[in-house]
């Protein structure tokens, strides 16, 4: 493989966490064998009286200020350096955007093509735009040493570049409630030929079939807060859920509703419009959610009995 013009995420951190640690681990070393030394040479079995008459060392005083000095200028230099390399993202990126919910992961591409997994063509670097709908998340991809915070309504951002094909793990690095375990992805590092026909492929087949409700409940995440087997959750279960009476907070107002498509649909899209009694107000909303995929997602309530 031809080597990159640019300096890679993990070609940046190595370097300074192996010169960190290397500094670290000689001091350690340093101070511990100069500790042993003299606890055994200058014991009080040994040297019961004081005998040294200096009360100073300009020399020593002078070398202790300015190396310790010297090494952490040293450390900066060399991290903030390193640092604006995980800032500067190379010319051409492939954009992306994340869109991080409790509990999972959407990544959308410029040509409104969406995945649960974070495709990418290997030597290229991707651009990913990190967006939270509801808690702090963060983007963690420890292959590509890349670690940013997702907060809602900030604006932030990560890059990286895979330089081999393969699948890396891709984890939420900031405890983001129960099921912050379970969000995890991973990253497809494709042939850059491979990766444009995933990108690029004719989606007209899977248009005109309607949508896996399950699978886009597990997608978006549904399936963390509602359950199928009519245990309690973070919202309410999705067994038996349709055509159920549900008691709701409706422009702050108790009343009770039947869970029928139009309850469903306003659920889905607007969810602090309504709020089931009982359960925290934390659906994020999906407002730019296609017709039919809402369909599904209803088509899928209801087959849950």
């Amino acid at each position: 493989m031809n080597q990159l013009p640019f300096i890679s995420t993990t070609a940046a951190v190595d370097p300074v966490f192996m010169f960190l640690f290397g500094a670290c681990l000689v001091l350690l070393l340093g101070i511990t064998v100069t500790m042993v030394i003299f606890v055994l040479r200058y014991h009080r079995s040994r040297a019961p009286h004081p005998t040294s008459q200096a009360e100073g060392n300009l020399w020593l005083e002078i070398v202790w200020i300015v190396l310790p000095t010297l090494l952490v200028l040293g450390m900066f230099w060399y991290g903030w350096k390193e640092y604006l390399v995980l800032r500067t993202v190379p010319t051409g990126a492939l954009p992306v955007t994340a869109t991080a919910r409790m509990w999972s992961w959407e990544f959308r591409y410029a040509n409104g093509k969406s995945s649960p997994k974070l495709y990418v063509p290997v030597g290229k670097p991707v651009r990913v735009e990190l967006i939270s709908t509801d808690v702090i998340h963060g983007f963690f991809l420890p292959a590509f040493r890349v670690k940013r915070d997702v907060v809602p309504g900030m604006s932030n951002y990560a890059w990286f570049v895979a330089t081999k094909p393969g699948s890396y793990d891709l984890f939420c690095s900031q405890y983001c409630g129960t099921q912050h375990s379970a969000m995890v992805t991973t990253v497809e590092a494709l042939p850059e030929a491979q990766f444009a026909a995933w990108l690029n492929e004719d989606k007209r087949g899977t248009a005109a079939a309607r949508p896996d409700g399950r699978k886009l409940a597990t997608e978006k995440g549904c399936l963390g807060c509602h359950s199928l087997d009519g245990s309690p959750g973070v919202g309410p279960t999705f067994k038996g859920l349709f055509a159920g009476q549900v008691t709701v907070v409706k422009g702050g107002k108790t009343v009770t509703l039947t869970a029928d498509e139009a309850f469903l649909t306003e659920s889905i899209r607007q969810p602090a419009a309504t709020i089931v009694e009982g359960f925290p107000p934390i659906m994020p909303g999906n407002p730019d959610m296609p017709d039919e995929q809402v369909t599904a997602l209803i088509e899928f309530i209801k087959s849950v009995k």
